[in-house]
């Protein structure tokens, strides 16, 4: 790729094709990065300055830069998959672009055009193709993918609270495996009522790193509990659904003779997921009843309690759909679907994969061609 944006000098792999394949061996997720990364300054009073295809190699910040005081730091996670011609698209990267933009509007921080963030995603996937994983089976690429992984910084040399004047634009990425290693098997989620993740007007919204940091601990403490991941309720009455530590929820409710899908609001204090709302789109079309409402603590008991709560999943982009199995809480333990995978988890995953990998017409226009 040619581009007048980007100096593309330090564009060559350094790494030989033996030790390339032996590092794509049992991968994980998040574990092995490709060779190169995308860098782009940016100045208050010039703007975004020209960007650069680097070799991936650590940074150089000053002690005093911003991100390490206070925080002003976002980032973003999508993938681009092999498709069964062998072509390479990313799934809709324009949604995170624009996410992306919403996090550095609310961390006062300068937005991205989004041009410029797609065309840093083609570029990097593009000089790093080889680190996109291909192997088909009769079925599907096992869950493999190329993980982007776009995030910004504040820079500077200045103790004083206020926004950075210097920013630094990153994209790096690497190869994923199947999240699920072993196959996939439901999680056991505690639910939080003492620790919250967001409150209204805060950063719930915005995809940032202090969001994540303020997870820790109560993630931490959920695995103590032999659980997989917290799920948060609100911060005003403690009570209703949110989401977990990264991933959102969906229940699956017998109500008379409906079989509704049921997931929290948006309400400012959720991180609106692009899977999520891929799988809204895709449970409608399949003709599933799909809605958006507030969800109490109490409504989860009360289904449960009833045989009403048939399934329940959590969605994001590492897993697309992870089955929840059991939740435990204070109130007691909830054991969900006989904590066997559910039928409706299973089907919208496979539907939403097979719109990633090129294997059912992306009627949708999601994926975005880089090679």
């Amino acid at each position: 790729m040619s581009s007048s944006r980007f100096d593309l000098q330090y564009a060559n792999p350094r790494m030989s094709e033996a030790e390339r394949r032996a590092r794509m061996q049992n991968l994980g997720f998040g574990k092995v990065l490709s060779e190169h990364m995308v860098v782009v300054p940016y100045r208050e009073g010039e703007g975004w300055l020209q960007g650069s295809l680097k070799p991936y190699a650590p940074l150089c910040i000053s002690p005093a830069a911003n991100v390490l005081h206070y925080g002003q730091a976002i980032f973003e996670g999508f993938k681009a998959y092999r498709q069964k011609d062998g072509s390479i698209k990313s799934f809709r990267p324009k949604s995170n672009a624009k996410r992306f933009n919403e996090s550095a509007a609310r961390l006062a921080m300068p937005e991205l055009p989004l041009d410029v963030f797609i065309e840093a995603s083609d570029l990097l996937c593009t000089t790093d193709k080889d680190w996109v994983p291909g192997t088909l089976d009769a079925e599907r690429l096992h869950d493999e993918s190329y993980y982007f992984r776009p995030f910004m910084i504040g820079l500077g040399d200045f103790l004083g609270v206020k926004a950075a004047e210097e920013y630094l634009f990153l994209m790096i990425g690497g190869p994923a495996g199947s999240y699920f290693q072993g196959g996939i098997k439901p999680v056991t989620i505690w639910v939080e009522e003492e620790f919250v993740r967001a409150s209204p007007g805060g950063t719930g919204r915005a995809k940032c790193a202090g969001n994540y940091a303020a997870s820790l601990l109560p993630g931490k403490l959920a695995k103590q509990r032999g659980c997989d991941q917290a799920l948060y309720l609100d911060a005003i009455h403690h009570k209703y659904l949110e989401e977990l530590g990264g991933m959102n929820v969906f229940l699956v409710l017998q109500e008379g003779s409906r079989t509704v899908i049921a997931t929290p609001e948006k309400t400012g204090t959720i991180l609106e997921g692009v899977t999520r709302d891929s799988l809204i789109t895709v449970a409608k079309e399949l003709g599933y009843e799909v809605e958006e409402r507030r969800i109490s603590i109490d409504n989860l008991e009360q289904a449960h309690r009833n045989g009403d709560l048939k399934e329940a999943f959590a969605c994001g982009t590492a897993a697309v759909i992870s089955p929840i199995g059991t939740l435990l809480s204070r109130r007691g333990t909830w054991v969900i679907n006989d904590n066997k995978v559910g039928e409706i988890s299973m089907k919208l995953r496979s539907a939403l994969l097979d719109i990633q990998y090129g294997l059912v017409p992306d009627t949708r226009k999601w994926m975005h061609s880089i090679l």
